[in-house]
């Protein structure tokens, strides 16, 4: 689909009315001088009219010779003449000493009065104008020519636009190098160069974050092997929770690094909404979950999603729906293209969408939960969308776009 707006259209369109105008410039043109043309006919058989009148007084007959050389002879045959006067009878205006007309595609001219009445046809055509029409197959021409020209000079814009494309969607491998020595050439090579800048950065900040958690993981399973060691079950079953819930975080970190980056591919299956629910409450490691929710499954459903990103999205809004009740309980309704999940606590203090941005100011955590919310449903053509009624935080995920 093309653009109103776009550049192509835009020089396209002045390409169109360019052409358009031209056309009807020289239409006009031709037509000024076809009538000029037919208006120096006129005069012309009026004075050749004039002549043979003159000279029939003066001599008694016609000048065939002189008509001859005007390329105009006498239409001789009885029923031709019938017919021309019967034609010339019917028009409007009185039947007069001279008058002339195309009658069958023929220029006729009669000639009536006391002393003879001359019928002739005109051979003369008007001349084509070949000059202007020369003239207007050379604009054409320039015209189509600056057109190809223009649009050519455009093509290395229409293969930029597709390289930042494809460096949106998380591919850092292009390359935008151009040897042109014009402002595209200069876009695209200034382009080029924040290019390798931002993969440099990317790279320098994913080394950086896989060897902090890297060398995170080392203390943490030093940290589970020393919790087996406890003789008190109960603070070995809370020890090695906590271990478990920093590898856990750990973990996360890492697909937020990848989902941030654009470096995620999706792995879409159909899943059971009730085991997605299940796998995202048994994430957030907490003791006796039935106290916490409250779950009501109208019409079990399959989604079609990233199992893990999925997960993640609603053991986030679970345990912010949870840590910010409260109650400290949760309601999850399940209904036909939508997942509600709410909680009794303080309406939010700003807008949803000023939540999606990262490490927005919170009392706890990072500020990072709905940004991650955010990116990981728009990865699945998904929308969050908030509410709030009768002391009631409503988060509702919108699985049909």
């Amino acid at each position: 689909m093309i653009k109103s707006s776009s550049l192509y259209t835009k020089i396209t369109l002045f390409f169109i009315i360019a052409l358009f105008l031209s056309i009807v410039l020289f239409f006009i043109f031709l037509s000024n001088q076809f009538h000029r043309e037919r208006d120096n006919m006129v005069d012309k058989e009026r004075a050749i009219s004039h002549y043979i009148f003159m000279y029939y007084l003066k001599y008694g007959n016609i000048d065939e010779d002189f008509l001859q050389s005007q390329n105009i002879v006498v239409i001789t045959e009885k029923d031709e003449q019938n017919k021309i006067v019967k034609i010339f009878q019917q028009k409007r205006e009185p039947f007069r000493r001279y008058m002339a007309d195309m009658i069958d595609g023929k220029r006729v001219i009669l000639i009536h009065n006391n002393f003879f009445s001359l019928f002739l046809e005109n051979k003369n055509k008007p001349e084509l104008p070949i000059e202007t029409i020369l003239v207007f197959l050379s604009l054409i021409l320039i015209l189509g020519v600056l057109y190809w020209w223009t649009i050519s000079s455009l093509k290395p814009l229409r293969e930029l636009k597709e390289k930042i494309k494809h460096f949106s969607r998380g591919n850092l491998d292009i390359e935008c190098k151009s040897n042109l020595n014009d402002e595209i050439g200069d876009v695209a090579n200034e382009f080029n160069n924040s290019v390798k800048i931002i993969r440099e950065l990317i790279s320098s900040r994913q080394l950086f974050l896989r060897a902090i958690m890297h060398e995170l993981k080392t203390p943490i399973a030093k940290g589970r092997i020393s919790a087996e060691m406890i003789t008190d079950e109960q603070q070995k079953k809370r020890m090695s929770n906590i271990f478990e819930r920093l590898n856990l975080l750990i973990d996360e970190f890492a697909k937020i690094e990848k989902i941030t980056s654009k470096n995620f591919t999706l792995t879409i299956k159909p899943y059971k909404i009730s085991d997605i629910i299940d796998a995202s409450i048994d994430m957030l490691l907490i003791d006796k979950p039935k106290k916490h929710f409250d779950i009501n499954i109208k019409e079990e459903m399959h989604l079609n999603v990233d199992f893990e990103l999925f997960t993640l999205v609603l053991k986030n809004l679970f345990a912010n729906a949870i840590e910010y009740s409260n109650s400290k309980k949760i309601t999850l309704n399940i209904k036909k293209d939508t997942i509600e999940i709410i909680n009794d606590g303080e309406k939010l203090k700003e807008n949803i969408e000023e939540y999606h941005k990262p490490f927005h100011t919170s009392k706890k955590g990072l500020g990072l939960g709905l940004y991650i919310i955010k990116n990981i449903l728009d990865m699945h053509n998904m929308h969050l969308k908030y509410d709030y009624q009768d002391g009631q935080n409503i988060f509702t995920i919108l699985t049909s776009s």
